[in-house]
């Protein structure tokens, strides 16, 4: 059986090589741009609402693996969550990556997004996989560039 190790990696590679949601969203309800100066990711992250529902997410952008690759997975986590529900993902997965290397706890409930728990051992890597997040987090608490349609 292959390291698990081995496993994230090719996961985070596969996401980083073929982005899920990489387009913009025509009539995007939420739109937010993130940028780190420290090693020049830079992205556009779309949210379409249904009320209270996040119905569709999708980025553009440029970067390393680890952020694009935390890109993509964040689209795919959040659709169909409620604000409330992306919110308390934002904060739990801000904890994984954050979390000393030395601790231990169970981060099974992100499903995916868990593979990108190793970046807490490179805490240069681990404003790459929060780019994405952050930009969330500022995409749903202020709405940011309002997007509309013509």
């Amino acid at each position: 059986m292959p390291d698990l190790r081995e496993l994230y990696q090719e996961v985070i590679l596969d996401h980083n090589r073929r982005p899920r949601n990489y387009h913009e969203i025509a009539g995007a309800t939420r739109k937010s741009e993130g940028f780190n100066p420290l090693c020049g990711d830079r992205l556009t992250l779309y949210v379409a609402l249904d009320g209270e529902v996040i119905r569709e997410a999708s980025f553009v952008g440029s970067g390393c693996a680890i952020s694009k690759a935390s890109a993509s997975l964040l689209t795919e986590a959040v659709k169909g969550k409620t604000l409330a529900q992306a919110h308390e993902m934002l904060e739990r997965f801000h904890h994984m990556v954050t979390l000393a290397p030395d601790k231990t706890e169970d981060f099974s409930d992100l499903g995916k997004l868990a593979v990108l728990a190793g970046v807490r051992e490179f805490p240069v890597r681990v404003k790459c996989a929060s780019l994405a997040w952050h930009t969330l987090k500022a995409a749903l608490d202020v709405p940011g560039e309002a997007v509309t349609t013509e």
